[in-house]
Formats: structure tokens, sequence, C-alpha cells
């Protein structure tokens, strides 16, 4: 059931399988052998999934036939990460991001908030 729903939702969003691998920080392959049956995602990703796609996990998991997502119930955060999801440009930024060294990381965030200073004494 997961596999067969998780399909028609990426359709449904006008998704290729690589566009919502991109989006997940997987591979299209991950994705499509999501679809075809062939391995499950960890309860993780399956969050991540139903975030991206914004669909309930329970109507993933073939719990209910509701698709609605359980949006109203996300946290601040929650709703951040999903709009963070939908933006291409950054999440290929922090797909790269992801595989940097802790120090270029921390001077990095040191830049950031210098940027952020700078920007409200304007």
């Amino acid at each position: 059931m997961l596999s067969k729903r998780l399909k028609a939702a990426r359709l449904r969003k006008k998704l290729t399988q690589q566009e919502l691998a991109d989006r997940l920080k997987t591979t299209k392959g991950t994705i499509s052998n999501y679809e075809n049956g062939h391995s499950t995602p960890s309860n993780e990703m399956l969050r991540e999934i139903a975030l991206v796609l914004e669909i309930s996990t329970d109507y993933l998991l073939g719990v209910t036939n509701s698709e609605s997502s359980t949006s109203n119930s996300l946290t601040d955060d929650e709703r951040e990460m999903l709009e963070f999801f939908k933006n291409p440009e950054l999440n290929l930024f922090f797909k790269d991001m992801k595989e940097s060294p802790i120090e270029q990381l921390e001077e990095l965030r040191a830049i950031w908030e210098i940027i952020k200073k700078r920007n409200a004494n304007k």
C-alpha cells in the first residue's frame, strides 16, 4: 500500500522520482525502490516524505484513507523545515553543507551572524 500511495502522491505533486529524491537528500534509486515495494523507508524518512508531499504518514501507511497532512499540528520548526524542503536552491546548499567538516560549519555560522547583524543595523 505504501508503494502505491507514495507514487500517487508524488505524481499529484508533479514531481519526478529524481526531484523527490533531491528534496529528501537521497537517490532516485531509493525512491524507485520504495515505489516498487523493494524497500521500506525508515520512520525518519517516512516523516520527511510526508512533509515534502504534504500528506500524512497515516495515509502513506494505510491507516487512514484521508490524505490530509497533519500540518495543523506541525510545530513552527516543522513548518519551517517543510518550507525549506520546497526550495530546491536551499536544499542543494544544505546538501553540500552536511558533508562539510565541523570547522567549516562553525566558520559559516560566524559569517552568517555577521551578515544578520549588518542587515539588522540597516
